[in-house]
């Protein structure tokens, strides 16, 4: 399952924050902040799709998210491979490294960090 664009930045501001009460997810955005009932509504959502869980203290709900970041896009990107790239890890890097405008140093670090796994394999 997935969120839409702004559950996703709900989410990172609650994988920021990692555990927080409405008022603090408000805080976290810059103006125009959305309405309470809007974040509030996202995050029925969120809890339904099994993406957040909440503690009840009082009146207030403490949420924190019930995945991790690292999870979540990690399955984003295999989809992405999977779906657009014939399951191709080789195709995903061609076009990632072609169609990026990396500089030179960044490709490099890519090789390093490659050069790195393979070693560990």
């Amino acid at each position: 399952m997935q969120l839409s664009k702004t559950e996703e930045e709900l989410m990172n501001h609650l994988w920021k924050l990692e555990k927080a009460f409405m008022k603090d997810l408000l805080d976290a955005y810059p103006e125009p902040k959305p309405a309470n009932t809007t974040v509030a509504t996202l995050l029925k959502r969120m809890t339904e799709k099994g993406f957040v869980t909440y503690t009840k203290f009082g009146n207030s709900r403490q949420y924190q998210p019930m995945v991790k970041k690292k999870d979540y896009f990690s399955k984003h990107v295999n989809g992405l491979i999977k779906n657009f790239f014939n399951n191709s890890s080789s195709q995903f890097a061609s076009f990632f490294t072609k169609e990026t405008d990396l500089s030179k140093n960044e490709l490099e670090e890519l090789r390093a960090i490659i050069d790195n796994e393979i070693k560990n394999k």
